[in-house]
């Protein structure tokens, strides 16, 4: 923990001015709702719309001379438009695999940064399977959307900006995928803030990490569809993010889809943002038990915009409680 503390203090200095610093907004209309000081983290409105730009600059950072022939990714979209923004600030191709399952949107994303797409017809594990084959076979560094120190350290300077933004936080909502964000989150919090509750919030459709944690090893879980397609994946074996999810999530939490599509239309009508479901999700979790929360000051991690507008539109009417 400390070592990885150290690395996420680095990547704070590092990514800058690169990836700059996100707001921590206050909610007027949620804390009056809920009863409880409601602040939001607006990842979701960094360059490329999503926190995973943090991780993708720390890596091609990191990685120095190394990247300089190209690098080679695997995503579903935000992990992939990070990547391709950081190689085009830094002068370093990328090529990212994708499923053919990933939305459109997100790839012409990606091809616009300037990153070539290579698209597999199968699941995402493939396209991530080959696109390791491939590092190797071309000796190009792979970059890993959550299973690299690196990569977490580069999350976690959300963490850092937190703690420096409202060092009396009581809890923090963040949705689980892989658990980069939580790891490099958790890790920076518990540091600097170890009595701020790390609330860890999973799709229902999609609880990968939420299941190996309860086996006490990873294991392969089903996962259907969900509106938080930016959380969705099976955990890779021997994944570094698997122990130190195990010592920094303190409360575990699942939302329903209609949950899910209702924290992101409350975040719509409160604010006027768009957010993308994984997003939905952290905010589901404080609506679930916000009595929990009364007279408490907590955050919502608005961890990406990047959603369509008909995804979104149908999302505003299936969350719709009037």
């Amino acid at each position: 923990m400390a070592t990885l503390f150290e690395r996420i203090m680095e990547a704070d200095k590092g990514i800058r001015p690169q990836v700059p610093v996100s707001g921590l907004e206050y909610s007027a209309k949620l804390s009056g709702a809920l009863g409880c000081e409601v602040m939001l983290k607006t990842d979701h409105l960094m360059p490329t719309g999503s926190f995973k730009v943090r991780g993708s600059a720390n890596k091609i950072r990191t990685l120095g001379e190394a990247a300089r022939g190209g690098v080679i990714t695997a995503s579903t979209g935000n992990h992939g438009q990070g990547v391709a923004r950081a190689g085009k600030l830094a002068g370093v191709p990328v090529t990212v695999y994708l499923p053919s399952s990933a939305p459109p949107a997100k790839m012409r994303a990606i091809e616009a940064l300037g990153a070539t797409l290579v698209v597999f017809d199968g699941p995402s594990l493939e396209a991530e399977l080959e696109a390791r084959r491939q590092s190797d076979l071309q000796g190009k560094p792979y970059v890993a959307p959550y299973n690299d120190y690196d990569t977490i350290a580069g999350q976690g300077t959300l963490g850092m900006e937190l703690f420096n933004q409202a060092p009396d936080l009581d809890a923090v909502f963040i949705c689980v995928g892989g658990g980069g964000l939580i790891s490099g989150v958790g890790t920076a919090m518990k540091q600097l803030s170890p009595n701020t509750t790390i609330v860890g919030v999973w799709p229902q459709a999609s609880r990968c990490m939420l299941d190996s944690l309860e086996a006490g090893h990873i294991i392969e879980t089903p996962e259907y569809d969900t509106l938080s397609d930016g959380s969705t994946g099976a955990v890779e074996q021997g994944s570094v993010t698997f122990p130190i999810c195990q010592q920094v999530i303190d409360e575990t939490l699942t939302v329903s889809e209609i949950e899910i599509a209702r924290g992101m239309r409350r975040i719509a009508e409160a604010e006027r943002w768009m957010i993308e479901g994984s997003a939905g999700v952290a905010v589901a979790g404080l609506l679930q038990t916000a009595e929990t929360w009364r007279g408490k000051k907590v955050a919502v991690v608005l961890c990406g915009r990047n959603v369509s507008v008909e995804t979104f539109m149908g999302a505003m009417e299936l969350g719709r409680e009037d």
